[in-house]
């Protein structure tokens, strides 16, 4: 069967269409500026010159609609018609406290998304948006929503309630969800079956890092923990993000600088974390040049950047009162083989991890890249989350 997978922002659409026989992707591409002059559409296929279309797109469903259009395409299609597609798959991020898994969508699904708005305002009106676009343009398809919360619905009560008064909970549903439960779902299961595992009882700590960054731990792919809480701001430092701080900084900052807490919390989101520090940039790699360079704070925040990750895994280490593997993934954790291993060196020797320079010279391959004698194995798994939303929307029209 071949699923069309669909990540959708308010004004882009990124898909891949996968071939589930051998995974393989068939082709993928991307919606730019969708309701904004200058909308684009590029779509690649393995041995065939890009193709490349600019033209009005007003609103999400005339983009699903190009998307399926160059999917037939004589010229640079890969299928004769939409019937060769079994279903589509959406990353949606929250489906509150009502779902804990993957479902095939009806009403009530797009109910609870809607519902869940105000949890993830940037987001989930865009994930409608294309459900309700591929129900418009291929009427009959089966659209199958994943969402990147599944993975911290998991864990334990004890992991996710924040010790306010119960009533906030059973009011809003305000716990922690923990994201990118796609991708750690993916890596942790990757790493167990990579490395060969126990399938049932490995215990696997995961470090998704790029410019959003988040931890998990896990115990036989099962969650055990995870470092975002009710939204994407809590747990590390990020590109932009502040990760954990004392609640108590919104109130200071707010009182002396006569701002809301809106405006406070979008200053914790877009310009804080590896930016706000360095004063640089949000991108690594300006932060690391300018370190070099002599930049006091830019140095300081990659230290702290390492620190917090370091942090989060000694408290999963206990957590699970120990730990079999750790993988390193995203744009920072495959791509950066100095962090992966100033990280280790710097704090994890009480384990026994120790990486091995040789395989660790290398960048988004699957890999082991601890030495023979390391007590801990430590792995580069590169991340594929719509590969794991594919794989689910199969499971569930195959059902």
């Amino acid at each position: 069967m071949k699923i069309l997978v669909l990540n959708c922002g308010s004004s882009s659409l990124k898909y891949q269409l996968i071939d589930m026989e051998n995974e393989s992707v068939l082709a993928k591409g991307l919606c730019e500026r969708i309701g904004i002059e200058g909308s684009k559409l590029t779509h690649k296929v393995a041995g065939k010159d890009d193709f490349e279309l600019e033209t009005p797109m007003p609103d999400h469903s005339k983009a699903v609609s190009l998307v399926f259009d160059a999917l037939t395409d004589a010229s640079h299609g890969v299928v004769k018609s939409v019937d060769e597609i079994g279903a589509v798959g959406h990353r949606v991020l929250h489906g509150g406290t009502k779902f804990t898994e993957s479902i095939v969508v009806n009403d009530e699904v797009k109910k609870v998304i809607r519902e869940c708005f105000d949890l993830g305002p940037l987001h989930n009106p865009a994930n409608l948006m294309g459900i309700e676009a591929c129900e418009k343009v291929v009427p009959g398809k089966k659209n199958v929503a994943v969402f990147d919360t599944t993975f911290g619905m998991a864990i334990p009560e004890k992991a996710y309630y924040y010790a306010i008064p119960t009533e906030y909970y059973e009011k809003y549903g305000i716990r922690r969800y923990g994201f990118h439960g796609t991708s750690h779902t993916y890596v942790s299961n990757e790493t167990i079956k990579f490395g060969n595992l126990d399938p049932k009882n490995a215990k696997v700590i995961v470090c998704h890092l790029g410019n959003g960054a988040s931890i998990s731990a896990s115990i036989g792919g099962k969650g055990v923990d995870t470092s975002m809480g009710l939204t994407p701001l809590e747990g590390l430092i990020m590109g932009t993000r502040s990760g954990d701080i004392d609640p108590a900084v919104v109130q200071f900052i707010c009182n002396h600088e006569n701002k809301s807490v809106d405006e406070v919390l979008n200053i914790l989101n877009k310009k804080s974390g590896i930016l706000g520090m360095s004063g640089v940039s949000s991108d690594f790699r300006d932060v690391e040049k300018a370190a070099e360079e002599g930049n006091h704070m830019a140095k300081v925040g990659l230290e702290a950047y390492r620190y917090r990750i370091a942090k989060y895994i000694g408290a999963y280490v206990a957590a699970m009162n120990g730990v079999d593997a750790i993988a390193f993934t995203a744009g920072v954790g495959e791509n950066d083989k100095k962090t992966r291993k100033l990280i280790v060196d710097e704090y994890l020797g009480y384990l026994g991890a120790k990486i091995d320079d040789e395989r660790n010279d290398v960048r988004g391959e699957e890999r082991l890249i601890s030495t023979d004698d390391s007590k801990v194995k430590i792995f580069l798994i590169p991340t594929n989350e719509e590969l794991a939303i594919a794989r689910d929307t199969l499971r569930l029209v195959e059902a």
